[in-house]
């Protein structure tokens, strides 16, 4: 039990691709291993699969739930989770078959509290050929530096299912229910509960590209929930890391104007009227000093001048959406 890896795997909607994803689970070359599969009232097969894949491995727990969206069945996983690290995999991709051994022995011989691997992006009919990961570069950083990391999307990513975890810095951290971009929310508070963290280039995680998925969907209002996301994060900074706050300020400012361009391109009507009331209000929220604005690139320096009179950032905004640029 002092080894044990608990795998948390929110299932919706994935038959075609579920079977996949739990066969490079059970066939870790780890074996100390608590799969935790969440169906979150999957109207196809999806449950079927689960209970016929626990008959046949007893580290399998399978739970049955009234859907409630990606971040409520992770919720839902870690609650009944018991071992010393946690995983979270989405039940459309895999992994290696020696993700767990390689992710462990680097926590244990470096003593991190959080270990990334690089990722791969595949088809439905990749196969992955290879049984040990060879690492040839790991780097290790503080959590204020992995912080800077994350928020200029660097060495690490929001995404939550390419890491290893040790459970006291995730425990009583829950997922925001029916948020979009729900890592957001989530990943920035994990660091900064972190004391170091490790990034690997292996690619052992393989990230299916499906036209259903959630992020294959199109532009949509939903999508503002990172910027409520990233407004929270700075609310954070200020408070644990206030010396590196400017830079979270500054990324907030980026985001909500590539937003506003989006809403721009992508939207219409009442939707993009709301859109743009919106990122509007976060941007009157965001003050930036004269040093803020100077560590800018230039482009940007630009950028924030014209964007503090409603005209002119319109303007801007269809300028570059006719030119394509940022998209």
């Amino acid at each position: 039990m002092d080894n044990l890896v608990s795998i948390i795997v929110p299932i919706y909607k994935v038959e075609e691709y579920l079977i996949k994803c739990i066969d490079s689970l059970v066939n870790q070359t780890y074996k100390d291993l608590e799969i935790i599969l969440v169906d979150d009232g999957s109207p196809d097969s999806c449950g079927d699969i689960c209970n016929e894949a626990a008959k046949h491995d007893n580290r399998i727990k399978v739970v049955h739930k009234k859907n409630g969206g990606l971040s409520d069945a992770r919720n839902a996983g870690m609650q009944i989770a018991t071992g010393k690290y946690i995983s979270f995999i989405d039940s459309d991709d895999f992994i290696s078959l020696d993700f767990y051994q390689t992710l462990l022995d680097v926590i244990k011989r470096t003593d991190c509290d959080i270990v990334e691997c690089g990722v791969l992006k595949v088809n439905p009919d990749f196969e992955d050929k290879h049984d040990i990961s060879k690492i040839t570069s790991e780097k290790t950083y503080s959590a204020k530096d992995a912080l800077v990391e994350l928020m200029n999307d660097g060495a690490f990513h929001q995404h939550v299912w390419n890491k290893l975890y040790k459970r006291e810095v995730v425990e009583n951290i829950l997922f925001e229910k029916g948020a979009c971009n729900e890592d957001e929310f989530w990943t920035y508070r994990v660091f900064g509960n972190a004391k170091k963290i490790v990034k690997v280039d292996s690619k052992m995680y393989f990230y299916l590209q499906r036209p259903g998925s959630i992020m294959g969907v199109g532009y949509s209002l939903k999508r503002l929930d990172a910027l409520k996301a990233k407004k929270e994060r700075q609310t954070y900074l200020e408070k644990n890391y206030s010396d590196i706050a400017h830079i979270g300020k500054i990324n907030f400012f980026l985001s909500c104007y590539y937003a506003y361009k989006a809403s721009t391109k992508w939207l219409k009507g009442n939707e993009k009227k709301a859109a743009k009331n919106t990122i509007k209000t976060y941007f009157k929220d965001i003050t930036l000093s004269k040093k803020d604005i100077s560590g800018m690139k230039k482009k940007y320096r630009i950028r924030f001048r014209l964007m503090q009179n409603p005209v002119t950032l319109e303007l801007l905004s269809r300028f570059e959406c006719l030119l394509g640029i940022g998209f």
